[in-house]
């Protein structure tokens, strides 16, 4: 434990970098003196006069020499406070400054200031120790405690410091609990940054060289002031240590914000709100945390909330993402995740997105362990019900929705858009596969639209895709066509007293695809069984498979259709035999969720490479290989649904009468759609027990509203009926 110890006066205004860390020629205020953006030449000495006046209003400095102003100074304004080291202070005058409801006059009165830059017209008043910050223009500091910066801040990045040991520099141990993945944090860092880095832990090249490009984005020497940057309020507060706070950046009653960077601007202005604690992290843009929340080690992405004592610890938050009351410890959470529940608990996890935790969900648990070595991963869409308990490892495909149950042993999930239950009754887990597209067509159109509506960000660095029918799930799409074919096919024959271990899986499918091409009745007879889907010996039943056969197809036609649209609306001046020679049957299998920015594996393995071999040296130019995948994804995706249709249906190429087909087929999936959706919301008006907390059908129509008025089912019903349009008209060009 560290002791008080006793300084000598000069030590206690001189000594804050050690002598041995300046370069040769540099006194301790030269990285002061460049990251101020006022020049040298402006700053003066105090006057004899103005020094008077210092005196008089109850003002007391180590040194007066040591206190340089502009001439816009006006010494009236500065009462009552302590001055140690160089200070400088900008513009002082007679204006005040107002934010809501915090009015303040510009000045300085009751505060201790040690070597500090303070821009022009600040409002600092009662803020007890401030020591090493440079202050930006009109900011108002109010009522702070204690407010430093040390020699050797980072401010949240996991770099280390001249005469540091590896040991103190911050790592982040994201997706298991062993540490195994750890990634060291940066400012900008993007949930692409922390899958690549703690994803491929086998590539020791890539892993040599993302640490040695961190190290390198930031300076190591030692001296940095922390800053605070314009038209930033913060009041109330208790620490702030080793921050670096972003323009616009309003901060009031935070406990502690220590070794961080808040990034904030004036079109997204970030909030830390009461009794808040941060430490070793970085907030990202327009972000807003309030109500005793807690993070520990941690990057939050741009436009995420933290609310209602959430507690995050190791934690990657991805962008537009929300948790509030719950606990979320070691995990990587892609972008649109929404976590609100008290109870809920999410640990050692890759979550890929536009998620949604129910409260009492518990993923990630280890009760079916001695260790800690595991993880879950969840692809896009994933949402645990209410009380849901599962264990790692466990796996799951894109829009898997888990009823309530304590799941008794590791999970992995084939087919997507699924729900899944656990039947304890029968001692059997059920799948119902497509179970969004057949029965919740409104949640997931709706998934659709608000994802994207919600995206209210100004600084879009990580790309996201927010489409449902994309590669990743429509490549899960066609591997549950065929598990489907194969398992129904051994289910029937074994209705036939026959086995199947002598037939190919080929022609598993073959006995399968006539089946679902016959009458519907003789799948639902058969009790069809999954299998590699969990660990145990129990039966995994496959629910209602007929239909959910044709719901991935039809998935597959939409998916196709989507991506003529946008290709004939980028290419007006196309027809589609222009269009159909651009395209190819080669189908990429193998898709990459990055961060939510989808990529070729092929695109994801050269950029290994090309990091591992020093091509890209910098986050800078990884990022601008993300953008240059970016630029090619429309037509990669675009290809993909083209290679996914002609597989499904056995095309080398789509001719004109295959394209009107397809059409014809998806103006039919289009009325499906918005048919479903409007059922799907017509459930809550006719089930009956909704109905009885309602006295009458009046009282139930004026808290819900009419059905025919909901907002989503007539923006559904409007684009239908646009889209029916443009199909139409897509059939002349063919």
């Amino acid at each position: 434990m560290e002791k008080v110890t006793i300084l000598a006066p000069e030590k206690l205004f001189d000594a804050w970098i050690d002598p041995s860390f300046l370069p040769e020629g540099e006194n301790k205020y030269y990285l002061r003196n460049r990251q101020s953006k006022r020049p040298q030449s402006e700053w003066r000495h105090l006057t004899s006069d103005e020094i008077e006046r210092l005196v008089l209003n109850n003002n007391n400095a180590a040194s007066w020499d040591s206190i340089y102003v502009t001439d816009e100074f006006s010494p009236r304004y500065i009462k009552n406070n302590n001055f140690y080291g160089t200070v400088r202070i900008g513009r002082v005058s007679e204006r005040g400054l107002q934010f809501h409801d915090l009015r303040l006059p510009v000045g300085i009165t009751n505060s201790s200031i040690h070597s500090c830059d303070i821009g022009d017209d600040c409002a600092i008043h009662d803020v007890h120790y401030l020591s090493h910050y440079i202050i930006g223009d009109r900011c108002m500091l109010f009522n702070i405690h204690e407010m430093s910066t040390t020699d050797h801040s980072k401010f949240g990045n996991g770099i280390i410091k001249d005469g540091e040991k590896e040991s103190v520099r911050v790592q982040l141990e994201i997706m298991n609990e062993t540490g195994c993945r750890k990634v060291c944090p940066f400012e900008g860092m993007i949930t692409a940054d922390a899958y690549l880095w703690g994803k491929y832990v086998d590539d020791k090249a890539l892993q040599t060289k993302l640490k040695e490009i961190t190290q390198n984005s930031q300076d190591n020497h030692r001296g940095y002031y922390g800053t605070v940057g314009e038209s930033c309020v913060i009041k109330t507060s208790e620490i702030i240590k080793d921050a670096k706070i972003g323009p616009y950046c309003y901060i009031k009653g935070a406990s502690k914000l220590k070794n961080i960077t808040i990034l904030s601007s004036e079109k997204e202005a970030t909030q830390i709100g009461e009794n808040v604690i941060l430490v070793n992290g970085i907030v990202g843009y327009g972000s807003r945390i309030f109500y005793g929340c807690t993070a520990v080690k941690f990057v939050i992405g741009t436009n995420c909330k933290l609310k209602y004592g959430a507690r995050v610890i190791d934690t990657i938050l991805g962008d537009n993402s929300t948790i509030s009351c719950c606990e979320a410890l070691n995990n990587l959470v892609f972008p649109a995740h929404e976590q609100h529940h008290n109870n809920s608990f999410l640990i050692a996890s890759c979550i890929k997105g536009q998620s949604n935790m129910a409260a009492g969900a518990t993923v990630g648990s280890n009760h079916n362990s001695r260790s800690n070595d595991n993880e879950v991963v969840a692809g896009r869409g994933f949402w645990p019900g209410l009380c849901t308990s599962i264990k790692h490892s466990s796996i799951f495909p894109s829009y898997t929705l888990l009823s309530k149950g304590a799941y008794p042993a590791e999970l992995n999930i084939k087919l997507p858009f699924s729900v899944v239950g656990n039947n304890e009754a029968q001692g059997r887990l059920e799948v119902m596969p497509a179970f969004w597209w057949n029965y919740n067509m409104y949640a997931l159109a709706r998934n659709n639209w608000k994802f994207q509506t919600r995206d209210t960000r100004v600084t879009k660095v990580q790309h996201i895709e927010f489409d449902t029918f994309a590669p990743d799930s429509m490549e899960e799409a066609l591997t549950a066509i065929a598990l489907l074919e194969v398992w129904t096919a051994k289910a029937w024959l074994k209705s036939q007293g026959q086995g199947w271990e002598d037939k190919s899986e080929q022609e598993l499918r073959k006995i399968g695809a006539e089946l679902f091409a016959g009458d519907a009745s003789v799948v639902d007879g058969l009790k069809v069984l999954g299998e590699g889907m969990e660990k145990s010996r129990r039966e995994v039943v496959i629910l209602k498979a007929y239909k959910a056969h044709k719901a991935y197809k039809d998935m597959i036609t939409h998916y196709l259709i989507n991506n003529v649209i946008a290709y004939m609306e980028a290419h007006p001046e196309a027809d589609f035999e222009q269009m159909t020679a651009a395209l190819s049957t080669e189908r990429v299998k193998s898709w990459v969720n990055m961060g939510g920015q989808l990529m070729k594996e092929s695109d994801v393995d050269t950029l290994r490479a090309d990091i591992g071999a020093g091509a890209l040296d910098s986050w800078k130019a990884i990022h601008e290989r993300y953008d240059s995948i970016w630029e090619r994804y429309p037509m990669d995706k675009f290809n993909h649904a083209y290679a996914c249709y002609c597989e499904l249906h056995g095309l080398d190429k789509m001719t004109a009468e295959d394209w009107l087909a397809a059409i014809e087929d998806e103006k039919e999936v289009r009325r499906f759609i918005c048919d479903q959706v409007r059922a799907s919301r017509e459930k809550d008006y006719h089930n009956p027990f909704r109905r009885a907390t309602y006295r009458n059908q009046d009282e139930m129509i004026a808290a819900i509203g009419e059905l025919d008025d909901n907002s989503f089912v007539k923006l559904i019903k409007k684009e239908t009926e646009e889209v029916l349009v443009m199909l139409d008209a897509l059939k002349s060009r063919v």
